[in-house]
């Protein structure tokens, strides 16, 4: 039978894809994304699709940040925006994983709310952006305000994919253009979240998460130092995708190597 998919808005104004499924809960930060609306089209058939997997163990929560982001809107502003959603509205523990750019605020996340989490799982990311990383969204910062929305677009896709997937990735982007960047609160919001996570960096506090952590990603991913960041957690297990890049999330044994973390009996 297929699950319910609902989307919305938290009473806090987080947007949201809800997967209804098992009785567990995992809540998903999602990545870098300039439009801060509940997904729709295509992109939430992807979403949804992609997430499925774990809807006969879990609720899906899949969760960005909200719309209308003041300037200097920190990680852990962000961090605490999703602590007022779980608490209010979902319930804790919940199992956490934070995509990309929504791994940084994960990481605050659990060692300011270590009591809201059952698990972490942090994908394609690190405790901070890895030097070629911190350099392509500056870059894209840049383009973005100078309504260079194609180039900006490019530029993103150029370090994300590696190969065929990343000419494929390139020209998708591309035909995206303005759409990527341009709606009701964009470019702003996502202008708020590059800048901050440009000033973030974690790896001193990496010993204080304490909550059972996978770190998994992509052996070529230019964007975060995966690798080092489970290196610093302690007792973190690390799985690295050889000759993958910062899209290693979209390997068909990553949901399966997440839910076997996510459901193994904890000691």
């Amino acid at each position: 039978m297929a699950q319910e998919v609902t989307t919305g808005y938290s009473k806090n104004s987080l947007p949201y894809i809800r997967i209804e499924g098992g009785p567990r809960n995992l809540v998903i930060f999602e990545g870098l994304n300039f439009n801060h609306t509940p997904p729709s089209g295509l992109q939430l058939w992807m979403t949804s699709r992609n997430y499925r997997s774990f809807s006969s163990q879990f609720t899906v929560h899949y969760v960005g940040r909200k719309p209308g982001l003041p300037q200097e809107y920190s990680i852990k502003d962000m961090a605490d925006d999703y602590a007022v959603m779980i608490e209010n509205e979902i319930g804790s523990p919940v199992d956490i994983m934070g995509l990309s750019t929504g791994g940084p605020i994960a990481q605050q996340f659990v060692v300011d709310h270590p009591e809201l989490v059952r698990r972490l799982v942090l994908a394609s990311t690190g405790y901070a952006l890895s030097e070629s990383g911190a350099a392509a969204q500056r870059r894209v910062i840049n383009l973005v305000r100078q309504e260079k929305w194609r180039t900006a677009a490019v530029t993103m896709a150029g370090v994300m994919a590696s190969g065929l997937a990343r000419l494929v990735l390139i020209f998708f982007l591309w035909m995206m253009g303005k759409s990527m960047f341009k709606s009701a609160n964009s470019p702003s919001d996502g202008l708020v979240e590059l800048e901050a996570e440009d000033k973030f960096n974690f790896k001193e506090r990496l010993v204080e998460i304490k909550t059972s952590t996978l770190v998994i990603g992509g052996e070529k991913d230019q964007f975060y130092p995966i690798r080092e960041t489970g290196a610093g957690i302690p007792s973190a297990r690390v799985i690295i995708y050889p000759n993958a890049g910062h899209m290693a999330s979209m390997k068909r044994r990553f949901n399966r190597d997440v839910l076997a973390f996510l459901t193994e009996e904890i000691s």
